[in-house]
């Protein structure tokens, strides 16, 4: 029950970051946005989210994982609410920037509350799976969430319904999650290094998200990503002289958790890569509207569902959790090539629904094992701060992948519009150069995963009448 309980306020905040987008254009004519403000009601929501993933984390080692993530939810509710009677701009993105923070609290810890609550292999397995589901089928959940509600009553209640799942979450966690006790503040709170830190991921996920905007080589981009690297490095340099650092330099010697967040960031940036720019193709090419948008990721989100009731786990017995790594980002390479393949007429099926279906079998088949290598290294005192990193380096490549890849997608539409191709057609080519080299990135994740997921450690896991062995 306490594993349904945090699962419940993971699918909140992933929900939250896709059903948001089905609202812009409502939203942009009912409080006046400009184009350019507009993108700060994502914004503003991503730079706070990836910004204190770290410190969070942290914190639930030092002060105890139970109370961070009530204390998130607590926030993340509070700020749904003013989102939901937000009336001017200026509320909106302020509540926006609150929801991130909290959101950033609560799932800072998750990981690391199931890492801990399920000690046996077997059972972790399971509960990761669950974990992952959420976390993969989310994003099209929000979609097909936020269609419903655009269109059947108004946009304000994208946020609304968040206030009871967010209740709930709190009165079940308050008696269902055990309360493990942190390390404890004797050696102090590090403020400095945690102000370095966050300041750190703030600048650069800001220099990322605002990237589309200035130029990726225009002063402002430059400047601010120099920045960043300036307080990363100041970061370090003051971690590495106090004795109770927030960081722990011994976390980045964890090769599995290192290696397997770095092979995740290039996943990541293709499945981004096929919800936003996938969301754009279906509605601004094929013309579908808000609710047959989510209806058509439906397959993914099967699919993943599917797979988290022990298939994955399967898999992972008979083939090991690296092969299965690079099993599940095959078939997400392929399902991306499919999808440069779909032009300006394309049927929902089999144009659109096998790549998708793919995808899903991509995610719900590489996600789990790179999760459980990730974390199968951690010491229980740093599973906070390991689940921070894991967090943070899929914020970070989304956030970057997207920007990224939309902005050469708008280079190349705005190349092919200036050629004389119909709006349709330069639209189509921008959409399919961003497939194309969101499959090379994954293409890259399984040339680092060849190389860096091979940490010599057993782990013996029995359930569902069968053995499951798990090189990791």
């Amino acid at each position: 029950m306490a594993l349904v309980v945090v699962c419940l306020g993971q699918l909140m905040m992933v929900v939250d970051m896709t059903i948001v987008n089905v609202a812009l254009p409502v939203i942009q004519r009912d409080l006046r946005f400009s184009q350019a403000d507009l993108t700060w009601v994502v914004g503003a929501y991503l730079i706070s989210y990836g910004s204190f993933l770290l410190m969070a984390g942290r914190l639930g080692d030092l002060v105890g994982r139970k109370r961070v993530f009530l204390s998130g939810v607590t926030l993340f509710t509070i700020a749904s609410a003013l989102c939901g009677v937000a009336d001017s701009q200026l509320l909106l993105i302020a509540a926006r920037f609150l929801q991130g923070l909290g959101g950033a609290i609560s799932t800072s810890v998750i990981i690391a509350l199931i890492v801990t609550d399920f000690p046996r292999p077997d059972e972790r397995v399971k509960a990761m799976g669950a974990y992952m589901f959420v976390v993969t089928s989310g994003g099209s959940l929000g979609l097909l969430l936020g269609g419903a509600l655009v269109q059947s009553v108004d946009w304000h209640w994208i946020f609304y319904v968040n206030l009871p799942i967010g209740i709930a979450v709190l009165a079940l966690g308050a008696r269902l999650i055990e309360n493990r006790p942190g390390l404890g503040l004797r050696g102090g709170i590090d403020a400095t290094g945690s102000v370095l830190v966050t300041s750190a991921m703030m600048v650069a996920v800001y220099a990322i998200v605002t990237a589309a905007d200035h130029g990726w080589a225009s002063g402002h981009t430059l400047g601010f990503g120099g920045a960043a690297v300036i307080l990363l490095a100041a970061f370090a340099a003051w971690e590495s002289r106090i004795e109770n650092p927030i960081l722990p330099f011994r976390i980045l010697r964890v090769r599995t958790l290192i290696g397997a967040s770095v092979v995740r960031s290039f996943l990541v940036i293709g499945m981004f890569g096929t919800w936003v720019l996938g969301t754009l193709y279906v509605e601004h090419v094929l013309g579908y509207g808000a609710w047959d948008t989510g209806l058509a990721f439906l397959p993914m989100t099967l699919t993943v569902g599917a797979l988290s009731l022990g298939t994955t786990a399967k898999v992972m017995a008979r083939l090991g959790p690296e092969r299965t790594v690079v099993l599940g980002m095959s078939f997400v390479v392929a399902a991306l090539l499919l999808l440069t393949h779909a032009g300006e007429g394309a049927s929902y099926f089999p144009e659109l629904f096998i790549p998708f279906a793919l995808m899903g079998l991509g995610m719900g088949t590489a996600m789990l094992p790179l999760l459980t290598i990730a974390m199968s290294g951690v010491p229980e005192q740093d599973a906070g701060l390991g689940s921070g990193i894991v967090n943070v380096s899929m914020q970070l490549a989304g956030a970057l992948g997207i920007a990224v890849l939309g902005t050469l997608a708008a280079s190349r539409t705005g190349s092919l519009a200036a050629d004389g191709a119909s709006n349709a057609a330069a639209l189509t080519g921008g959409y399919h150069l961003a497939f194309e080299l969101a499959a090379g990135a994954v293409v890259v994740g399984i040339a680092l995963a060849l190389t860096v997921l091979r940490v010599p450690a057993r782990v013996q896991a029995r359930g569902a009448g069968s053995e499951v062995a798990v090189e990791v």
